[in-house]
């Protein structure tokens, strides 16, 4: 056996509503969602990112996020990520923007609370 490697299948996210939550997705991400049974699926975005399944919640969501996903915007169009995504529906949460030499960020909130980062990474002599 050799070992192949391994390769992300998708990000999977339990929902309270699983079609609008990846309603959200698919347009802030410029992809067409699929739906099956009460779930979404996005496919990756051709020009790269990951495929997402939003499937129902099993139980109640925790009061703590184990972890989120970090997205990165080209130098300079980070703001105007973080504008479209909270036209979309998302909530800005907080900005970092000089804690860290190499990356600037954002943390939203998808319509479900789900948090997730919007970087951008300045030149080192920024």
């Amino acid at each position: 056996m050799t070992n192949s490697p391994l390769t992300l299948g998708a990000w999977n996210v339990e929902a309270d509503n699983p079609e609008a939550l990846g309603d959200f997705w698919a347009a802030f991400l410029d992809v067409v969602p699929k739906y099956y049974s009460g779930m979404a699926y996005l496919p990756a975005h051709p020009g790269g990112g990951i495929p997402m399944m939003f499937q129902p919640r099993t139980s109640p969501r925790s009061d703590h996020q184990d972890s989120h996903l970090d997205l990165t915007a080209p130098l300079g169009q980070r703001d105007a990520q973080v504008e479209r995504a909270v036209r979309l529906g998302a909530a800005h949460r907080w900005d970092v923007l000089d804690e860290h030499p190499h990356v600037r960020w954002t943390t939203l909130a998808d319509p479900e609370g789900n948090l997730f980062c919007i970087a951008e990474h300045p030149p080192a002599n920024a």
